[in-house]
C-alpha cells in the first residue's frame, strides 16, 4: 500500500481538487471542471491561502491528490474566549475510498488542533451521508447539534 502524505495545498493542486468536488453527486455545491470556472476556484484558493485562520490540505499518494479537507480556526467568547477548529470539505477521491485516507486526514486535523491547544474540533456532514456519519462516529465524533443553512445565491 502506498504511503499517504498530508500537506498544505498548492495552487497547482486546484484542478485536482475541483475534479474531486465536481464528482460528488451528494454535495450539491454545483462544482464543475469547466475551464471557465477555474478562475473562480483559483481566486478562492488565494483567499484561503492568505488567511492565517484557514488551511486547505491535500492527501497525496504517489504524487497524486487523492483527498482533501480544509480547517478553520474560530475564536469566540463562548468557552472563556477559547478557539475551536472547524473541519470542512472532507473528500476522498471516489476510486480511493475505503483505504483509510479519510481517517488519516481527520486524525491529522485533530493532531493539529491538539498541537495548537484548541478547545474542540467540529464538523458538519450532509444529512444524507449516513456512511460518513458512521465514519465520523468511529473516529470519536458525537452528534451534538442540529445545523441550519440559508442559501443566498
Amino acid at each position: 500500500m502506498s504511503k499517504t502524505i498530508i500537506r498544505e495545498a498548492r495552487s497547482a493542486d486546484v484542478a485536482a481538487l475541483v475534479a474531486i468536488f465536481a464528482s460528488d453527486d451528494l454535495g450539491g455545491h454545483g462544482d464543475t471542471t469547466a475551464t471557465e470556472a477555474l478562475g473562480d476556484y483559483l481566486r478562492a484558493f488565494e483567499r484561503v491561502a492568505s488567511s492565517r485562520d484557514q488551511t486547505l490540505y491535500v492527501a497525496e499518494r504517489e504524487e497524486q491528490v487523492v483527498g482533501t479537507f480544509q480547517t478553520m480556526i474560530v475564536t469566540s467568547l463562548v468557552g472563556r474566549g477559547s478557539s475551536s477548529m472547524i473541519i470542512e470539505a472532507v473528500q476522498t477521491r471516489a476510486d480511493m475510498r475505503g483505504q483509510g485516507i479519510g481517517a488519516q486526514m481527520i486524525e491529522f486535523a485533530i493532531a493539529e488542533a491538539k498541537r495548537r491547544g484548541l478547545r474542540l474540533v467540529q464538523l458538519t456532514s450532509n444529512a444524507s451521508r449516513k456512511d460518513a456519519h458512521r465514519f465520523y462516529e468511529r473516529l470519536g465524533f458525537r452528534q451534538s447539534h442540529l445545523g441550519f443553512k440559508m442559501a443566498l445565491k
